[in-house]
């Protein structure tokens, strides 16, 4: 823990102004984004925010008690009405607007004191989508928690505290190692620049760190490229979370953009998802594992459907918004603004539990 720590204090002092610049927040920096919403500049991203109407039903949201582990391939999606609704108006009340704060309080609150999803199955499945539900939940705390009195603070977090410490669970095999663990580590990362809780803040450090050493030397990574027809899409998904962790890093100042173990950094990493996208075959010889490929059997038949928006007005291409909102250089980002240009930009707002919610409204510029 101690060198984990003397690493981080490290990365603040020798990295780039832009990141040394930000003060020591939560997920991120409230009253800077508020702030830079409010400029005419950020006009258009502001809409984005607002874009979504808050619907008033939203509070009487009825608190679910536990989410299950599904049949085969999928996720438990009863809690999906609850995570849209903590996503559309956490960026509302972001913007501003009061009513949709006081709405996402309401909600909160309610759903605290009805101990939702405390009897969730001790399942891989049901902690994953008790994974995708929290991440959300803590962005919209983050959020709004400097409007709350102290007693509606101390509620709130007493529901999320012990939910994120129950989904750091141990299961076998290899979901303690890939996509799953990464989303559960950016919403432990997550709650611990909330909470102030720094054992749980740096996992996300650790956990970044750790993909880049098990990333092939070209960016891939084994047990995402494994998959089949979603091999993409769990590289994709990888680096969703990657971002989060990224982002929550540099509300404190510390650049994991620019780190690097054996040549590989995230830029790496995306430009092998980017290649991907623009070839799929060149993922063909990984592919053919066909591990959990989903209801696609045939692994040369790339799924490249988190491209475009889904059904229920997700995008799983939000976590685009921060990355291409940076003023950085380098090929691969580059050529993520050029893909982001031409087929995803206009899908705007673009929400995601996996980016914590409404990306555009939160990063975007």
């Amino acid at each position: 823990m101690k060198h984990i720590l003397a690493i981080l204090i490290l990365s603040v002092i020798t990295t780039g102004s832009s990141f040394a610049q930000a003060r020591m927040t939560g997920v991120l920096d409230v009253e800077q984004r508020r702030a830079a919403l409010a400029q005419s500049a950020f006009a258009s991203i502001r809409a984005a925010c607002l874009a979504i109407p808050r619907e008033a039903s939203w509070t009487t949201l009825k608190p679910i008690a536990a989410l299950k582990a599904t049949e085969g391939y999928g996720t438990d999606g009863s809690a999906n009405d609850y995570a849209w609704a903590v996503m559309v108006l956490t960026g509302r009340a972001l913007a501003g607007d009061v009513q949709s704060e006081t709405s996402l309080r309401d909600l909160l609150l309610n759903w605290a004191k009805a101990n939702a999803f405390a009897r969730t199955e001790v399942e891989n499945d049901a902690y994953y989508a008790l994974k995708r539900v929290l991440l959300p939940t803590v962005v919209g705390y983050s959020i709004i928690q400097g409007g709350l009195d102290d007693e509606q603070r101390r509620v709130i977090a007493a529901w999320i505290d012990p939910l994120v410490r129950k989904v750091d669970h141990i299961f076998d095999g290899s979901v303690d190692h890939n996509n799953h663990r990464y989303l559960t580590d950016s919403v432990l990362m997550a709650w611990g620049a909330v909470a102030g809780d720094e054992a749980l803040y740096s996992k996300g450090i650790e956990r970044y760190r750790a993909i880049l050493a098990e990333a092939r030397a070209d960016g891939s990574l084994p047990l995402e490229t494994r998959r089949g027809a979603r091999a993409l899409w769990y590289m994709r998904q990888s680096l969703s979370s990657m971002t989060v962790i990224a982002e929550i890093a540099a509300a404190r100042g510390t650049d994991l953009y620019a780190l690097s173990h054996n040549d590989v950094t995230y830029d790496r990493v995306l430009s092998y998802t980017l290649n991907g996208i623009t070839e799929p075959r060149i993922v063909l010889a990984y592919a053919s594992e066909n591990y959990i490929p989903g209801d696609e059997s045939d692994f040369r038949k790339a799924d490249l459907g988190f491209l475009a928006k889904r059904g229920h007005g997700r995008h799983y291409m939000a976590w685009v918004e921060p990355v291409v909102a940076r003023d950085r250089g380098g090929l691969a980002t580059r050529r993520l603004k050029a893909l982001f240009a031409r087929s995803i930009k206009n899908e705007r707002p673009l929400i995601d539990e996996f980016a914590g919610g409404n990306a555009t409204c939160i990063w975007g510029r």
